[in-house]
């Protein structure tokens, strides 16, 4: 499938109430409004181009941004690209779902999440963490370095609470992902979302503010006997 007829396909699956719920949620003109499950029998045709998915992202239009990243390489992506594609993700369901959901599935997932973390830019810093929610929900543990993860739970204690409103999402269910899906340190993970509380977002919301709390959530999957959770694919 060439650009033109994946830009048409794709418009045409438009609704203007599922555009409208993604403009609320920060995604900004050019949008077509496409549900992702409308964009499987697509991606049936396409299969992976990263050639196409580049040509996609390159748009600035929302749907055709997912898009590329449901039939993008990831590991014929190198750190530069996924920086680029960093640098256009504006809003959040771009940085944590495509540009994440990407990165998840490449060999090079842990070194560029690293960095994005450590970058001090809000979308950034919650795409690395989601990163790692998306790798720990379907990564088996031993891939993971336990010490690594521990520390980073310390990292989330000491600075969610001060850190700008998409990381603190991100942060909040790294926690919830480590004490589910990563079994050996679910007690900690666990004591460590109790210790940090509910954490405030939407201040500036007309509706005013909410507070999240992994802890509960938590609880709520060690009583459903979610533990050790795994999903078998990243990307849909």
């Amino acid at each position: 499938m060439d650009f033109e007829t994946a830009m048409q396909e794709l418009e045409a699956l438009g609704k203007e109430r599922t555009k409208k719920i993604y403009m609320s949620n920060g995604a900004h003109e050019p949008l077509f409004g496409v549900a992702t499950g409308a964009m499987k029998p697509i991606f049936k045709r396409t299969g992976i181009s990263q050639q196409l998915a580049e040509q996609l992202y390159a748009t600035g239009n929302y749907d055709a941004m997912y898009f590329a990243g449901i039939i993008a390489d990831p590991n014929g992506m190198t750190e530069a690209d996924y920086d680029r594609w960093m640098d256009d993700a504006y809003f959040y369901m771009l940085s944590d779902f495509v540009v994440a959901v990407t990165l998840a599935e490449a060999e090079i997932a842990q070194q560029v999440a690293d960095k994005w973390i450590a970058s001090g830019e809000e979308l950034r810093m919650s795409g690395g963490w989601s990163c790692y929610c998306w790798l720990l929900g379907n990564r088996p543990d031993h891939e993971f370095d336990k010490d690594k993860l521990a520390g980073m739970l310390d990292i989330v204690k000491q600075t969610i609470h001060t850190s700008p409103e998409r990381t603190q999402y991100s942060m909040n269910n790294f926690l919830y992902t480590v004490a589910v899906s990563y079994t050996p340190l679910h007690e900690q993970a666990a004591a460590t979302a109790q210790e940090v509380g509910p954490v405030e977002v939407g201040r500036d919301k007309p509706k005013g503010s909410k507070h999240i709390y992994a802890y509960d959530n938590i609880r709520k999957a060690v009583d459903k006997g979610q533990l050790g959770f795994k999903r078998r694919h990243v990307r849909c």
